[in-house]
């Protein structure tokens, strides 16, 4: 078996065809599987290339990216899809329907906003390419076994003082990455409706999709999903998306605690950043928060989980086998900030019980 991840590339222009194929036959570990012009030619390719991983144009004649997401999902095609998507209003609404059909992920095209550039368009193809496809194909051996539903990480030595000093949580804090579109999914339509806690997430997303992205959570889910806006309560049974280019924090005022977005630099290469929203709780609420890492490249979110942790609050990350990108929840795995390594299949189960019971946490 080969180590490089192959990729179908489906796009109606030729010019980005070429393009992408060029990227990505510069990427070390990609290569491009085969090429094609719409969504019909694109299902007489795959039997043909048998590719890892398919990137996917929305707009096609012929059979366009829904068209092919949703005859992909009638054959039982379990090859995943990356959705190459325009970052206008309209692009971000097919995008989330494209992710309820199935496909794991999307890519912005270049040239959608001033930032975007080619360099960081292979970025971006190496990132999410790479690792779904070899997801899929060379999952790590812990994929095999069946996972633990809930088992302790080693605590290091800087940690082991921390120790859980309450017995009421206020606030749920999430950070996630690549793999937390549908990472967030799972999370949100498995919540027990009953949890009247306030969730605050910062997914890294671009500008122009987070409210399309919480209005496609908040029809699967029990709770309200809402972008967050400036000023809103954080409300119990409430989930509020850090929108994209925004940092959130948690503002203290006399009567109720209030969302704040803050346009300060990115940090760990990003906005919204994780380890800004895991401080504020921390800062604001002290022991009384439940901070959970999951899925994500780099470590954003480590640090300041270590900030939740060091006021007595509790922490879960997301385990190994389950993350798309075992890179942010393995940054805070083994800085010691991750009380209990969690499977997503078990995420929202322990989400509830370890919110409503935070002491229970410490027992094997």
């Amino acid at each position: 078996m080969s180590e490089e991840v192959s990729v179908l590339i489906v796009d109606d222009s030729a010019l980005m065809r070429n393009l992408l194929g060029r990227i990505i036959e510069k990427i070390p570990g990609l290569r491009v599987a085969d090429r094609a012009m719409n969504g019909r030619i694109a299902l007489e390719k795959i039997p043909l290339c048998n590719p890892d991983i398919i990137l996917l144009d929305l707009e096609m004649p012929e059979m366009n990216g829904i068209a092919f997401l949703q005859e992909r999902k009638r054959r039982n095609i379990d090859i995943p899809v990356v959705v190459f998507s325009s970052i206008a209003s309209e692009g971000a609404k097919v995008t989330m329907e494209c992710l309820s059909l199935g496909a794991c992920d999307f890519i912005t095209k270049p040239g959608a906003t001033q930032s975007t550039d080619l360099q960081e368009l292979g970025e971006q193809l190496k990132e999410i390419l790479t690792a779904y496809g070899r997801k899929r194909n060379f999952p790590s051996p812990a994929v095999t076994r069946i996972p633990p539903k809930v088992h302790t990480a080693p605590v290091v030595e800087q940690t082991r003082k921390a120790a859980v000093l309450t017995d009421r949580i206020d606030v749920i804090a999430i950070g996630i990455s690549t793999g937390g579109p549908n990472a967030l999914r799972k999370v949100f339509s498995e919540i027990n409706g009953d949890l009247k806690i306030p969730i605050l997430v910062v997914q890294h997303m671009p500008p122009g999709f987070t409210r399309e992205f919480a209005e496609s959570l908040n029809k699967i889910c029990p709770l309200s999903v809402k972008e967050a806006q400036e000023g809103d309560l954080i409300q119990p049974g409430r989930v509020l998306i850090a929108p994209g280019n925004y940092h959130i924090e948690v503002e203290k005022k006399p009567l109720a605690s209030v969302v704040h977005l803050s346009s300060e630099p990115q940090r760990n290469g990003h906005r919204p950043s994780a380890d800004v929203l895991f401080e504020s709780v921390a800062k604001v609420y002290k022991s009384n928060v439940l901070g959970v890492i999951m899925t994500g490249m780099g470590k954003d979110g480590a640090k300041g989980l270590g900030d939740i942790v060091n006021n007595g609050g509790i922490s879960l990350g997301q385990d190994e086998s389950s993350s798309v990108v075992y890179g942010m929840p393995k940054a805070a795995y083994e800085m010691g900030y991750v009380m209990k390594q969690v499977n997503l299949d078990n995420m929202a189960e322990a989400i509830y019980k370890y919110a409503l019971s935070p002491r229970a946490i410490t027992e094997n």
